[in-house]
Order: C-alpha cells, then sequence, then structure tokens
C-alpha cells in the first residue's frame, strides 16, 4: 500500500515539473501531505522551501533530511503516463523521487514515532542552479531552528538500483565560472605590426591555463578540473579584433584549491597580458562548493544504510565525483553527509542524469525510505 502511495506522488509531481523559485503546485502538495500527516508546516522558506518539524519525546537532540524539489528545462522525450505535462520542463534528475521518498519517510515517522528527538524535513526549491540552499540558509533554516545535522540523498544511475554510496571528505565538486576579456588595439589584418593582438594573447592564456592543475596542484591531493569553453572575439576575416572573450568552467574538491584557482587564473592571464602590453578583466564567479561530508556524519549514513541493505551493498568510500551539489552551502553551517543512492544499470534507472530519456526507478523508493526511517531511529534513540 504505501509504495503505490509514494509511487503515486512520485508520478504525480513528475507530471507537473517546476523550474527553480516557481515549485508552487510541488510545495503546496508537499505541504499538503506533511499535514495530513500531523506535521507541522512552514511555508516560503527561501521563496518555495517547505520545511516539515515532527517532535517525539524529550531529548533536545534534532536532525535535518533534506530533498529537492526542483525540475529542469528539457523537453521530455518518455512517452509513459506519468511523462510530463508541462512544455520545456522535465524532472531528469530524480527530484520526484527524492522529494517522494522523503515524504514517504515523514508518513512512516510520523506513524510510528520510534524515535526521541526532533525531525526537520527540509523541501528545497531550486537546486539546479545553486540558489535554494542558500535561500533557505539566509531565511534562517539553521538560525529559526536547531538543527544538529543534515543529510541528503540524492539518485546515480549506473550503479545497482537500491545499493549506496558515500564518503567521508568530499563527494562532489564545486563549479565555477570564470571570464577573462583581452583588451587590445586590434588592427588590420594585413599590419598587425601597427596594432595589438588579442587573440595571440588569448591563446597563450588559454594553453597556460592547463599548467596551473598540472604545475601548481598536487595532482593527487588536489585534484582540480579547469576546462575552456567559450573563445569569443569582435573582430572578422581581415579584421584582428579589439577584444577575445574566454569563458570557462573550473571543479575542486576543497574550499582551499577552490581559492587557489581562482588566484592562479589571474596570475596566469596578468601576466600573459603584461608580456603582450593589453589589458584584461577578470571575474570569477562561484556557483557551488564542494560537497564535502564530516566524518562523523559519513559513518552514520553508512550505518543506516547497512541496516537497510546489507553491508555488500554500500559503499562507504567511493571516489568523489566532479558533478555538483548546492547541498554543499547547508554543510557550511552543520555537520552533513550527502549519500547517493542507486537508480539501477542498463535499461531500467541507468539513463544519465539531466538526460531527456531518464526516468526515476520507483523500485528504489521504499528503499530510500527505509533508509531515511532508519537513519532517523538511529541517531535519535528512544
Amino acid at each position: 500500500m504505501l509504495k503505490e502511495q509514494i509511487t503515486q506522488w512520485r508520478h504525480q509531481i513528475h507530471q507537473k515539473p517546476e523550474f527553480g523559485f516557481d515549485e508552487h503546485e510541488t510545495s503546496a502538495f508537499v505541504a499538503q501531505k506533511l499535514e495530513e500527516f500531523g506535521i507541522e508546516v512552514h511555508r516560503n522558506i527561501g521563496q518555495t522551501g517547505v520545511v516539515g518539524i515532527l517532535k517525539c519525546g524529550s531529548s533536545n537532540k534534532s536532525i535535518g533530511l533534506r530533498a529537492d524539489m526542483d525540475a529542469l528545462k528539457i523537453n521530455e522525450k518518455n512517452e509513459f503516463k506519468h511523462a510530463s505535462k508541462n512544455e520545456g520542463l522535465m524532472h531528469a534528475c530524480g527530484h520526484d523521487g527524492h522529494t517522494s521518498m522523503l515524504l514517504g519517510a515523514a508518513k512512516v515517522l510520523s506513524e510510528s514515532k520510534i524515535f526521541n528527538g526532533t525531525i526537520y524535513f527540509i523541501f528545497q526549491p531550486c537546486e539546479e542552479h545553486g540558489l535554494g540552499a542558500k535561500a533557505m540558509i539566509a531565511d534562517g533554516l539553521f538560525t529559526r531552528w536547531n538543527i544538529d545535522a543534515v543529510y541528503a540523498m540524492h539518485n546515480l544511475p549506473g550503479i545497482e538500483a537500491g545499493s549506496f554510496a558515500t564518503t567521508s571528505g568530499s563527494i562532489m565538486a564545486s563549479e565555477s565560472n570564470f571570464e577573462i576579456e583581452v583588451i587590445a588595439t586590434g588592427g588590420h589584418a594585413a599590419m598587425p605590426y601597427m596594432g595589438t593582438d588579442p587573440i595571440v594573447v588569448a591563446s597563450q592564456i588559454v594553453c597556460a591555463l592547463q599548467t596551473i592543475t598540472s604545475r601548481n596542484l598536487d595532482s593527487i591531493k588536489e585534484p582540480a578540473v579547469i576546462s575552456v569553453t567559450e573563445f569569443a572575439t569582435n573582430g572578422t576575416v581581415n579584421v584582428i579584433p579589439s577584444r577575445v572573450t574566454i569563458k570557462g568552467d573550473t571543479r575542486s574538491f576543497t574550499d582551499e584549491v577552490l581559492k587557489k584557482i581562482e588566484k592562479a587564473i589571474e596570475r596566469v592571464t596578468a601576466g600573459c597580458c603584461m608580456a603582450a602590453g593589453v589589458d584584461y578583466k577578470y571575474d570569477f564567479n562561484n556557483s557551488f562548493l564542494s560537497t564535502i561530508n564530516t566524518e562523523a556524519e559519513a559513518l552514520n549514513a553508512v550505518a543506516a544504510a547497512q541496516t537497510v541493505v546489507g553491508e555488500d551493498r554500500v559503499n562507504g568510500s567511493c571516489h568523489p565525483f566532479t558533478i555538483s551539489e548546492d547541498f554543499s552551502f547547508m554543510q557550511r553551517e552543520v555537520p552533513s553527509c550527502y549519500i547517493l543512492i542507486g537508480n539501477g544499470i542498463g535499461e531500467v534507472g541507468g539513463c544519465a542524469l539531466h538526460n531527456a530519456l531518464y526516468d526515476f526507478n520507483d523500485e528504489v523508493l521504499l528503499i530510500g525510505v527505509e533508509f531515511w526511517k532508519v537513519l532517523v531511529e538511529q541517531q535519535l534513540k528512544i
């Protein structure tokens, strides 16, 4: 019965995907369900976020459980009955499944009440653009309420359905974007000596940026990625441009390496431009911090997962991933752990995230609910 209910919720949410901070119908549905379960509800936390509070016993201990609610701007290619009805939007990352699993856990825990303390069910908007966690934090998520530790779970295609993976320390990378504008005089393509050429300088910068990861960072202790993704000029076939714009993306696994990269990109840019006698503008913007699990909470999550599915289906020391997650901002506030649950391999659950043919694997729903339930019961013991 519970599986059918959760599956129905998941399909309903999947049919009506909503983009970041527009999750009005989704958050209303979440709030309604929480109230039906007898849980105290706080709406509009961080715009469209929802926080449900469930207390039992006399303990001052607490735990936060977080699920993301937003969808992506992708045209769904699936043709099953619960496919998206909102044109141009799709739950291509499984947030419909995450929300449904946490709702299922809220229902089960509100009925069993085999815990002593307070549970905070955190339903977050706008994860995909790295703004939702920050909005909820700014709206008092960790100042209005005393949350001892916070946990989040995300599905991962390509590993066995219902298996788990996490690790202590960095599990996902930060994501930052940079923009460099090389400013020169330009000139006639036939007489380059009469001006300065930003294309040559910008090309040198592109090549030199790769030395940051290979020569300035420890390749084992400080792995990172710097990718140039755009190179644009205002020139034409016989005109040396006066400006070249370089844009790119960086990934790293600690805040310290992130700062090193930000400074190193400007140092390389400044050096190349000074040598050529041209000017530059530089902008570095961090969208996501690295997702770093605290050791105790990672061990807690592993213990709960092993209780649910057995030790052989839990990888407690997985390699980090270069994808990013805005749960990282919550991690800078309180102890935390981010854990991955397998969505499946091959045709069932194996389609990659952010793909127009992706769908959350419904066979995982009850396992996710049980994980949340066990985690709470182990951390808020009676």
